[in-house]
């Protein structure tokens, strides 16, 4: 079994397919998004005709959103998938944080306060950035000191009341999630386990159940109800002693010429697993920054595996693409970045400079 190159292909970076965005977020079902730049080149990297503008106007009409959720981190996902997903996970995430909550001295009736007071500033399809929310509050009498306004503001998604609105320049904005999308009929429980199972073992596989409980953030015992919910429609394969499961798929033959691609940072490639040895090469640890973990950097990736990692800069008339190799590449490897390269340019709509 070749796992690179059957998750390059179930997670639709070796085998495109799509021309709307949209269409890739619902195949992956959520995308790792704290870095939205890097997030939107993970869509545009799945999708053959899209650009970086593209997908800004896509986010900005709510055709995507971002929100916390499963681990909780923000993520990309759809209108049709934000309120049964966060059903599912939001309880358990919010458990992981009462820790904090208590820290900040955060009980439940000030969360129920910042919950209203949020309401009220967004009723009437208002998108506030989040300077504007943090003023709302504390004209409230509400202490958004240190990290208590993110804690509210995050809790508030987790409790389905605010999303994301459109970007106002480089601001982000929020919203009231039922005026961005209204609610549609809820999953069962049951239904919700296996519909994301499902997605994540189709879209992502080969992978443990292990990778799975990670990706999910769901309790070991919900991870592995899902996956029994939906293993009759999936096939496995036991390599040492790990038993991976993915959808039975046929992928494309192997190409004459390279196959590598340029990956941004927390792509779903990386961070959807527990165990990355299968694409990265722990001896070239130290040729990553100071984490030392292949997830932070925009990575490059030959035949399915890290070969090194790569940097940009926006100028006014150029993107510079600066490579860090972790090996020579051949002649016919070094046309394959060039052509990445240039794939990422017409993405964000400027000139590629390979250096």
């Amino acid at each position: 079994m070749d796992i690179p190159r059957l998750r390059l292909f179930h997670q639709r970076i070796a085998n495109t397919g799509f021309i709307d965005p949209v269409d890739v977020v619902r195949w992956l079902g959520a995308i790792q998004a704290q870095d939205y730049s890097a997030a939107k080149w993970a869509v545009g990297l799945r999708c053959s005709q899209t650009t970086d503008t593209a997908l800004e106007e896509a986010f900005s009409r709510g055709d995507i959103l971002r929100t916390h959720v499963m681990r909780p981190t923000w993520h990309f996902v759809l209108p049709e998938d934000i309120h049964w997903m966060l059903a599912l996970t939001a309880p358990r995430v919010k458990r992981a944080m009462s820790q904090y909550y208590r820290q900040l001295e955060l009980d439940a009736a000030q969360l129920r306060r910042s919950n209203a007071s949020l309401t009220r500033a967004l009723q009437g399809g208002k998108q506030l950035t989040r300077l504007e929310l943090r003023t709302h509050l504390q004209r409230s009498g509400i202490n958004t000191d240190g990290l208590r306004f993110s804690f509210f503001v995050m809790h508030a998604e987790l409790e389905r009341l605010i999303c994301s609105g459109a970007r106002r320049g480089k601001q982000f904005t929020y919203t009231l999630l039922d005026e961005r999308a209204p609610r549609v009929k809820t999953l069962e429980r049951d239904e919700a386990l296996a519909r994301l199972a499902q997605c994540y073992f189709s879209s992502r596989g080969p992978a443990t159940l292990k990778d799975y409980q990670w990706w999910s953030g769901l309790s070991p015992a919900d991870a592995k109800e899902g996956l029994e919910l939906v293993k009759s429609k999936l096939t496995c394969e036991t390599m040492d002693e790990q038993t991976y499961w993915f959808a039975p798929s046929t992928p494309m033959a192997k190409h004459r010429s390279p196959s590598l691609f340029l990956l941004p940072n927390y792509d779903e490639y990386i961070v959807g697993y527990t165990d990355r040895s299968a694409i990265f090469d722990a001896s070239h640890t130290e040729k990553l920054d100071a984490r030392a973990n292949p997830l932070f950097q925009h990575t490059i990736v030959l035949y399915g595996s890290i070969v090194g990692t790569w940097k940009r800069t926006i100028k006014k008339d150029s993107v510079v693409l600066t490579q860090s190799l972790f090996r020579p590449l051949s002649k016919a490897e070094g046309r394959a970045v060039s052509i990445a390269a240039e794939r990422y340019g017409k993405f964000v709509g400027l000139p590629a400079k390979l250096e």
